[in-house]
């Protein structure tokens, strides 16, 4: 009898352990770190310390000079110095020595800032280039997340079109990466493409770039948002069920300006209309909606910038945080959780 009570009692224990372990898994805290013309020290890192972030998004570029090209150009002498691979691996290192985990989110930048979803080719030629271009960019990456023991890779940033004609490459593409790089995978769709995006099953996070719709007033409530995220909020958690992968915001936020949570995606150089209290009611709907919630794993604040002083500020009516309201809001839950 004394034998089935200990055994009994240590099963509970070892139960209340396990839930206690899988309800303190720390989410990702992010940054979506923006590579700058010139490598960055540990003075850079201590404002993202202070946010109480614990992981940042580095973010490489390569380049094409339109949707139809199929030719991706990438870490050329021209570049900036964090888009290139060697900036890349230094960043990595400057971030990891001040405790702060990376996903190295390597993008694609067609000329005059044309949308990558858009991305297609006029023939089956060129999407064979294309696909032998793109997959020298991110299977270049990739040893770089490897060598710098990057903790999540991202294998491509709202490539829609791309992803919809090409499903066999992209999973042939999934499989190459594996082999190179032994850590986290997702892929960044956007918004309206991650229901469509035919190889979760394939990864290890459901990566979405959330610049969802919320509310249509000028300057919405919490309130407001948080109803407007409801539908939204079923739609990715069916998703979480249906692949049993967790949800990662590969990009999220808002911009302090009027209207920010009608259309978040929109980037469009108007300085006008700064609305703080917009930013900072949308940013904190969000929070509230899924930082609490177990299948949801976290996500990347859009945008910080390395000159923490120099950015954002009260005339700011951009995406970043920084000296704004916002970033108080952001700080105070990444703290919590």
């Amino acid at each position: 009898m004394k034998i089935f009570k200990y055994i009994l009692s240590f099963t509970l224990v070892i139960f209340l352990i396990s839930c206690a372990v899988t309800h303190d898994v720390q989410k990702i805290n992010g940054v979506s770190f923006v590579a700058s013309r010139v490598a960055i020290d540990s003075t850079h890192v201590k404002p993202v310390v202070k946010l109480h972030a614990n992981y940042a998004a580095i973010m490489p570029f390569g380049f094409t000079s339109s949707i139809d090209n199929p030719n991706i150009g990438y870490s050329k002498s021209w570049q900036w110095f964090g888009e290139t691979k060697e900036g890349a691996k230094h960043y990595i290192k400057v971030l990891n020595k001040s405790g702060i985990k990376v996903m190295l989110k390597p993008q694609i930048w067609v000329n005059d800032g044309v949308f990558t979803g858009k991305i297609k080719m006029i023939n089956e030629a060129d999407w064979k280039i294309l696909e032998e271009t793109y997959s020298n960019f991110i299977l270049d990456f990739a040893k770089v997340a490897e060598e710098a023991n990057a903790d999540i890779f991202c294998i491509g940033t709202e490539l829609e079109s791309f992803v919809t004609n090409r499903p066999d490459y992209w999973k042939h593409l999934i499989s190459e990466v594996r082999k190179i790089y032994k850590g986290k995978l997702t892929y960044a769709a956007n918004w309206n493409e991650f229901s469509k995006t035919p190889f979760w099953n394939l990864l290890d996070y459901i990566g979405i770039d959330a610049y969802f719709p919320v509310s249509n007033e000028k300057t919405p409530t919490v309130e407001e948002c948080l109803k407007g995220w409801e539908k939204h909020k079923t739609t990715i958690k069916s998703f979480n069920e249906t692949y049993d992968k967790p949800v990662l915001f590969t990009e999220f936020g808002y911009r302090s300006v009027d209207y920010s949570g009608k259309a978040p995606w929109t980037v469009d150089r108007t300085e006008n209309d700064v609305n703080m209290e917009a930013q900072v009611n949308t940013t904190k709907a969000l929070f509230e909606t899924f930082w609490n919630e177990e299948w949801f794993a976290g996500g990347f604040v859009w945008k910080w910038f390395h000159f923490h002083d120099k950015a954002g500020g009260e005339n700011n009516n951009r995406f970043t945080p920084q000296n704004k309201p916002a970033e108080t809001v952001i700080s105070s839950y990444y703290q919590s959780n």
